[in-house]
């Protein structure tokens, strides 16, 4: 993967995440940054970047979709079920980039979604199974690989058909 289609798929991530509230604005902007300085460029991509901390809250959430579709890349709704199945893959990336623990993600898959995304319920089940290691034949390490197996197979999940936004076009 080059270093553009590196940051457009860290950028479509931070877009995903941000819109079901996993992350803030800023982390928005600093992906647009990283984005500029990798290689891809557009208008609105500029403008993203351009963002500084106390305008981001205020400006991302009109910036991204125009800077997305610019780049040819999907803004997702939030709440939508193609965002949230976005979101769920961008945090197996980040797991398997070491920015969270099997452990914490699926903390993070059950409290934003629980058993309800059929996508990543397997991985809302290795939660629970945390809890109960004490009790059960499975060591934390046996639980961590399934983790990993899950979100490997979730990163690697081919991408939900994008619903329609209300930006024009």
């Amino acid at each position: 993967m080059t270093s553009t289609e590196a940051a457009a798929t860290a950028l479509q991530d931070h877009a995903a995440l941000w819109s079901m509230g996993e992350i803030s604005a800023s982390d928005v902007v600093r992906a647009a940054c990283d984005a500029l300085v990798a290689g891809l460029d557009s208008p609105g991509l500029r403008a993203l970047a351009a963002c500084t901390r106390a305008e981001a809250d205020y400006d991302v959430h009109e910036l991204l979709p125009e800077a997305l579709n610019e780049l040819g890349l999907t803004f997702y709704l939030v709440a939508s079920d193609a965002g949230q199945a976005a979101a769920a893959r961008a945090l197996a990336r980040r797991m398997l980039a070491g920015e969270l623990t099997p452990r914490e993600f699926t903390f993070r898959i059950h409290q934003r979604y629980g058993h309800e995304l059929s996508l990543s319920e397997r991985l809302a089940e290795l939660y629970d199974e945390y809890d109960v290691l004490e009790y059960g034949d499975s060591t934390v390490d046996q639980v961590d690989a399934e983790v990993t197996a899950e979100a490997r197979r979730l990163a690697a999940h081919p991408h939900v058909p994008a619903e329609p936004t209300d930006t024009p076009s």
